[in-house]
Order: C-alpha cells, then structure tokens, then sequence
C-alpha cells in the first residue's frame, strides 16, 4: 500500500479519474474527495472516494498525500490556503497545465521546505468534456505525466511509483521546458480549434448547415471547440509569454503558406510537414 489516505481537491474529470484509478487498484487505504456537495455525491456514486468534505481545511486532515485537481487559478489558491495546515509530511501536489507560476506561489508558502513538500505535476490526459460524470479510471493509461521536479527519495517516490501504477508514465521536466512545451502541443491546439470554431460559426451559421458535409477533418480540429473558458482562462494567463510566442510562429507560417499557394513553396511545406510524423 503506497498511501494510508489521499485526498483528491476536485473531483471533476482529471481528480475524479485519478481517484477512481486509485480506488480500483487499491492503491490506498482511504480516498477523500473534496468538491461540491453534489459532485461529491456522484462521487461516492461510482465509488471514486471512500467520504466526501466541501471543506478543503478538514479533507485534508489525516492524508499523507493531497491532490489538487482544479483548474490553474484555484490550484494557486488552495496552495496558498491548504499549505499552513497540511499534516506534517504529507506531499502536496497538483495537476495544473502550467507550472511556473504555481511553483513561484509554493516557493511563497513552502520557502525552503518547497521541494520536499510540494511536487508540481501535469498529467498529459484529458477529454473536451470535463466532470465527474466523464471520469474513467484508465484516463491515464498509456499518458505521460510531467513531474517538474526532481524526485526525491520518499513520499516523492512513492508518489511516482503511484502515477505508474493508475497506468502512466512519470517524466522528469524543467518547468520552463514544460510551460513552452505545453504552450506548443496543447495550448496551441486547443486554440486553433476554438478559432476554426468561432470561424466556420461566423462563416456559415449553426453547425447544422455543415451536417453531411463536413468529414473527419472537420471532427478533429474542432474536437476541442467545446472546452469550456473557465479551464483555458487561466492556462493563457498563467502562460501568456509562451503561447503569444507560439501564436506568432503560427502567424507567420499561415502568411508564409497564404503567399505560396501557387507556388512550389506549398508542396515543400507540405513535405516538412509529413517529416514531423516519421520516425
């Protein structure tokens, strides 16, 4: 048994899937959720938490490991307000798509004791829709998920070991790396989907008039379309410096290929482009 008792802040999609993960491979003695009444209700439901507490202060009480699965701007705030009364030893960690500026926050609240306290995490898994209703204990089957901190001997390893056993895999990243990194491989894409979205909404109406018409190309890059702002909000302000840097890249390889559609250019953007998918 890897953990006596973990406590999940947020039982949405992400806390919900990790805690049903944990639960199903008894990977810890007890699993506390923390959420709104209702979704905790669900969550005990589907048996993802063995109790439920609204009350971040008394769900922690007891657990040698506390996860926070909210979105960027709460994961700041629970740090700020769960880190003067975590139980000694137990490890803080989170779930965020960004990482500086949460790191900077726990560097404010842990001071030296910050790496032996708090390891900054990031799942690589995630569905458009988010929620209890959508958690499934393999989300994080086959995903990476990005420690961006060294691992320590200790709860550090044993939390490792834990992120390994619900089925994905632990890598190491430097926390700029993985802020513009992120900014490349999600952030971007989920932004190029909204655009395309709101674009082809502007373009031609409802969804309705594109029925029968549109095919797999349409399905892929608007997938993400229907994330909801409330996620995305603090990820782009959280990570404005990398993703306006990646916006801008885009930008000019759109012009690049705007001005070259009659030209040879196009096709060698294009074998460029089949490069990125070969081994």
């Amino acid at each position: 048994m890897t953990f006596n008792q973990i406590t999940v802040v947020g039982t949405g999609l992400i806390g919900g899937s990790f805690a049903l993960a944990v639960k199903q491979r008894q990977l810890a003695r007890k699993v506390i959720g923390c959420d709104r009444e209702p979704v905790l209700a669900r969550a005990l439901e589907i048996g993802a938490v063995d109790a439920g507490e609204v009350r971040p202060e008394k769900a922690v009480e007891g657990s040698d490991l506390v996860l926070l699965a909210t979105p960027v701007g709460a994961i700041i705030e629970f740090i700020e307000r769960l880190g003067p009364v975590l139980p000694p030893g137990a490890l803080l960690t989170d779930v965020g798509s960004t990482k500086a500026e949460i790191i900077r926050r726990a560097k404010m609240v842990f001071g030296n004791a910050t790496e032996s306290r708090f390891l900054p995490g990031h799942p690589m898994a995630g569905r458009e829709h988010g929620g209890i209703e959508q958690a499934d204990a393999r989300l994080f089957e086959g995903a990476a998920w990005i420690l961006t901190q060294p691992v320590l001997a200790g709860p550090h390893e044993q939390f490792r070991k834990l992120v390994e056993a619900v089925g994905a895999r632990a890598v190491v990243m430097h926390p700029e790396r993985h802020d513009r990194l992120c900014a490349w491989i999600s952030h971007l894409p989920q932004l190029i989907s909204t655009a395309v979205a709101a674009g082809l909404l502007e373009e031609f109406g409802s969804t309705a008039s594109l029925d029968g018409v549109g095919g797999q190309a349409l399905r892929e890059i608007t997938r993400t379309a229907s994330s909801p702002y409330s996620i995305w909000r603090d990820i782009a302000y959280t990570n404005a410096p990398n993703i306006e840097e990646a916006l801008l890249k885009l930008e000019q390889r759109l012009a690049h290929i705007r001005e070259n559609l009659k030209t040879p250019e196009l096709r060698a953007e294009f074998e460029r482009a089949n490069l990125f998918k070969k081994d």
